[in-house]
């Protein structure tokens, strides 16, 4: 993990965290971010007919890894798949293209089958996926990016890199396919692993990253300049640099495994979507499986909750737990976070200002969709088990949450002006014969875990950095993009040049916040419009079987209208772990007393200590310019 920093050295730096996690408390307190322009029209009003939207964000596939074949699936084992006659043919796969007979890499791409749905993991680590690349050859994969060999009942190969799936075991992702839209053109906003990823997904961009003591919960360390070089990439002078690997996040209490590991964490700088949201007031969250803890805070000083102790077994018996704190994004800003995992007060609250802060478990999303309060934008992250990342998860797991979640979604009154985005995070290293030229460069020459430039050549010759912020090469790989909607195109591949960042712009253009700013790569990203069609919905209500056969295609079935106030059928929401509360709904955070609760445990004190006087630190950073926090 690299030099670690000191604790607390001085009184001027403890004061100097003291501001720091004052100001943090305040914006936690107010649900507002740094200000944006007001956008034309009302809270709550949309650009389109697209009143809710979900993001399902799923873990580690490659394009060709889960579509390479589609729509033509061996149906030698598995669940059977037989493609509509009408599914279009220019789709960019690994079978149109040749490659499944002919291919430049050391290894033919192999067909795995439903038995072999637990594999081993891929390098997909920032550089070695642009080396895999190859400016474009798409040749070195084996080279780059192979697991090697597997351990335990993994499933590994010769060359398991190249091997992909067909519709009889991600069956249910080819029928949504088959009903919806699929995008072939769709890649990660930068190169590298899980992190990167999410956190482009909520801020269209990676840099502004610090790295801060877990013990302390100072930035670390601030006297020698020298942030934790896995937590922080290239920084500058001020330590403020670019996030590229995956160091949890800073604001939660379960970062470091339930905070007994002393490895860096990860402090993110500047704006993301909540924040615009918030400004906005349009209701929003993110639901993550194992957000609501094993053992809640006590709230006490000093101590932490903790999620270690709920765990699933996946499909090949082996246990994982839950919640994974590097793949919660909003957790990484003050200003979003929900530290302590408290839960909201009561359904009402769901998606709004309270003492959750918009981070929620998966129940509280069960619960807003049944009691009619469904936020307006929602973003969905599984459990680990069932996230799709190889090693620990599956294809099949995966699918099984992705069905659910649909299946829930379609029969609820807000199905008929809902759209359902199902992306992911990264590629895992899995080849995809596809490649995207570097709208953005980078020139970080420093050896990266391979030995290697972090930076490859075809990303060195890239356009300049925006911003002068380095290693943001992109974009990365060629990820599956769905869109799942009354609204979108029916049995259609979307060929639009699209990343996460476009997902970020979908959000900010259907409820008019305003771009993100900052050299954020929302500005370049384009639009998901393609994958709709506004003026002819479809009005389908499709739903599938756990092993991802169709159960039913029919017209959306109409609904009585939902309890006044959408309060639902219970005042607290459940789960494991869960710690009902009993403060009033319409309690206010300051009335409670939960300004502490809001904040690690680690900077409590010194936030308290500072008061709610509006105090506000100025810190120099980003090319030695001066921004106050609030």
């Amino acid at each position: 993990m690299g030099t670690k920093g000191s604790a607390v050295g001085s009184g001027r730096r403890a004061r100097r965290w003291g501001a720091f996690a004052g100001a943090a408390a305040l914006g936690l307190l107010s649900g507002t971010g740094p200000a944006v322009a007001d956008a034309a029209g009302h809270p709550g009003q949309t650009a389109t007919p697209v009143k809710h939207l979900v993001v399902i964000f799923q873990e580690n596939v490659s394009f060709d890894h889960y579509f390479g074949a589609y729509p033509v699936a061996a149906n030698t084992d598995g669940t059977p798949f037989t493609a509509d006659k009408h599914t279009p043919k220019d789709i960019n796969t690994l079978r149109n293209a040749g490659l499944l007979t002919e291919n430049p890499n050391q290894y033919l791409p192999k067909r795995l089958t439903p038995e072999q749905a637990l594999t081993c993991d891929q390098n997909h680590s920032y550089g070695p996926e642009q080396y895999a690349a190859n400016g474009g050859r798409a040749d070195q994969y084996v080279q780059n990016t192979d697991s090697g060999k597997c351990s335990g009942n993994l499933f590994g190969e010769p060359g398991l890199v190249m091997d992909y799936y067909d519709g009889n075991t991600v069956t249910a992702m080819w029928n949504y396919a088959q009903h919806y839209s699929l995008g072939d053109n769709s890649f990660s906003t930068t190169y590298g692993p899980s992190t990167p990823g999410a956190v482009n997904l909520v801020s269209a961009q990676t840099h502004g990253i610090i790295s801060v003591d877990p013990a302390s919960g100072t930035e670390h360390p601030r006297q020698t300049r020298t942030p934790d070089p896995y937590a922080v990439t290239s920084p500058d002078a001020h330590g403020v640099g670019t996030l590229t690997n995956d160091p949890d996040p800073a604001y939660d209490d379960c970062s470091g495994k339930d905070h007994t590991s002393k490895d860096a964490l990860g402090a993110m700088q500047g704006r993301n979507i909540g924040d615009l949201l918030n400004r906005r007031k349009v209701s929003w969250g993110w639901f993550q499986g194992g957000f609501r803890p094993s053992t809640p805070w006590n709230g006490e000083q000093g101590t932490y909750a903790k999620c270690s102790g709920t765990t699933h077994t996946n499909v090949g018996g082996a246990a994982a737990v839950d919640y994974s704190p590097h793949h919660a994004p909003f957790q990484y800003y003050a200003s979003t976070a929900n530290p302590h995992h408290l839960p909201p007060r009561n359904v009402a609250e769901i998606g709004h200002s309270g003492q959750a802060n918009h981070n929620y478990d998966l129940t509280d999303f069960d619960a807003a969709l049944t009691a009619g309060s469904l936020p307006s934008v929602s973003f969905l992250k599984a459990a680990q088990f069932q996230d799709g990342h190889a090693s620990y998860s599956d294809p099949i797991d995966e699918q099984h949450f992705v069905v659910d979640q649909i299946n829930r979604i379609q029969q609820s009154p807000q199905w008929k002006d809902t759209a359902v985005v199902i992306a992911y995070d990264d590629s895992d290293g899995w080849y995809d014969h596809a490649y995207a030229k570097p709208q953005n460069g980078s020139k970080d020459t420093k050896p990266g875990s391979s030995g290697k430039a972090a930076d490859s050549p075809a990303c060195q010759a890239g356009p300049a950095a925006a911003g002068g912020y380095s290693d943001r090469c992109g974009p990365g790989t060629r990820q599956p993009l769905l869109v799942i909607s009354p609204y979108s195109k029916v049995n259609s591949v979307d060929h639009t040049r699209t990343e996460q960042a476009s997902i970020t712009r979908f959000i900010e253009d259907n409820w008019g916040t305003g771009r993100l700013g900052d050299a954020s790569f929302d500005a370049r990203a384009n639009p998901l419009t393609a994958a709709f069609d506004f003026k002819h919905p479809n009005g389908k209500q499709v739903l599938l079987n756990a092993d991802g056969s169709v159960k039913s295609v029919k017209a959306i079935p109409e609904h009585p209208a939902p309890p006044a106030g959408g309060s639902g059928p219970a005042a607290t929401t459940g789960g494991s772990g869960n710690h009902p509360t009993t403060q009033n709904a319409g309690e206010s955070l300051a009335e409670s007393g939960s300004s502490a609760a809001l904040l690690p445990a680690g900077i409590t004190a010194a936030a308290l200590a500072m008061g709610g006087a509006g105090i506000a630190l100025t810190v120099h950073r980003r090319r030695n310019r001066t921004t106050t926090i609030r």
